[in-house]
């Protein structure tokens, strides 16, 4: 360095982080079991499917989703997701649009917010069985929630 606090120009230094490599300490013993998507083996050594976490329900169309399983619900709507854990939901409404091709599903939020979101489906026997499915999937995970605090 030079007077002032200038780099001085004859002695270049190396930048930090640079140097020989740092050597790596050898791995002892066996390499970890790799993890597999089935479960632990089951008898005559052949791995079991894992288990199902809980019912799911999906409804999209080309602008919309919905999506209700065991972290919550999700709701698409032109390209932005909302996201409510259970435990940030008051409760879910659902109902019929008023033509008879729209699913209406509404969570509500513990402050009073309500997100509200539509999926359009082809035909009237969709609609029909999208609310068929979705009531007891909503109970199943709006039954067995820990209590709030």
């Amino acid at each position: 360095m030079t007077y002032g606090g200038h780099p001085d120009q004859h002695h270049p230094q190396a930048p930090p982080g640079f140097g020989p490599p740092i050597p790596v300490p050898p791995s002892y013993g066996p390499p970890p079991p790799q993890q597999s998507a089935y479960g632990p083996p089951g008898p005559h050594g052949v791995p079991q499917p894992p288990l199902p976490a809980g019912p799911e329900f999906v409804a999209h169309d080309r602008h919309n989703s919905v999506i209700v399983d065991e972290s919550g619900v999700a709701l698409e709507i032109q390209g932005h997701t909302l996201e409510f854990p259970w435990a940030a939901i008051s409760t879910v409404h659902f109902a019929p649009g008023p033509f008879g091709t729209v699913l209406m599903v509404a969570v509500a939020h513990p402050s009073g917010m309500l997100c509200e979101c539509r999926i359009a489906a082809r035909k009237q026997a969709v609609l029909q069985q999208w609310l068929a499915e979705l009531g007891p999937v909503l109970h199943h995970y709006l039954a067995n929630r820990p209590p709030a605090h």
